[in-house]
């Protein structure tokens, strides 16, 4: 396998599947699924998802709510949604441990960065919920942060497209597709691939992130043996 230990990103909106909002249990399944053919080649798996599907910070902010209330309320999105995975994949025979950078000893262990390491070691999967635990801070910011501290080889960011483009494929069909970026082009082009936060964050430690389609099957498995599937960006 090329990657031994990666930090896989997911949306919060991936987790609907079809649904306006909360969670596709189908969904969750199938990405389990994913998660387990790589469980079972040995690949170490820390997970870090977003709360969209139930709650977002800013867009209650530009409805008058609080911010920093509306972020809180996102990152605890983020742990009901860590929950939901935790039984997938538990319901599949991987062993996992939920870690929160808020407290909540009645369902998660508080993050701990040895802690964390220690479980990957053994093979379990670890999920952080919460984010960065502060407010103004967004789950990719969270999850470059964690895949920095558990020293991951790579950032897998799982999204409904197979990779960066030059506009949104999914409104401009002349978009065109990038197999490979230098953090430089991303800035240069403009393009989104993560907030500024989180993207500078990579590139300060030499992080690279490769964005994938995650609705693929077999794509996740795929790129931990080194295809090239989706957009690689890195120094």
């Amino acid at each position: 396998m090329k990657y031994k230990r990666i930090l896989l990103k997911l949306s919060g909106e991936a987790l609907m599947g079809d649904r306006q909002y909360g969670i596709d249990p189908k969904r969750l399944a199938e990405y389990a699924d994913e998660i387990y053919q790589i469980h079972q080649q040995g690949v170490q798996i820390a997970i870090v998802i977003g709360g969209g599907n139930i709650f977002r910070g800013v867009s209650g902010a530009s409805n008058g709510m609080d911010r920093v209330q509306g972020d809180y309320m996102g990152m605890l999105a983020t742990v009901i949604n860590g929950m939901a995975l935790q039984g997938a994949l538990e319901s599949k025979g991987m062993l996992t441990r939920l870690q929160t950078a808020l407290k909540i000893e009645a369902i998660a262990e508080p993050y701990i960065k040895r802690r964390a390491v220690r479980h990957l070691e053994k093979g379990r999967i670890v999920i952080f919920g919460a984010g960065t635990g502060n407010p103004y801070f967004t789950t990719d910011t969270a999850a470059v942060l964690r895949g920095v501290e558990i020293h991951a080889d790579v950032i897998l960011k799982g999204t409904r497209v197979d990779g960066i483009y030059s506009a949104d494929p999914e409104k401009d069909p002349t978009a065109v597709k990038y197999d490979v970026l230098t953090f430089e082009d991303v800035l240069k082009k403009n393009l989104s691939v993560m907030d500024t936060t989180a993207f500078t964050l990579s590139q300060e430690n030499k992080l690279p992130i490769i964005v994938f389609d995650m609705n693929k099957n077999g794509n996740l498995l795929k790129i931990c043996q080194g295809d090239n599937i989706g957009t690689v960006v890195s120094n």
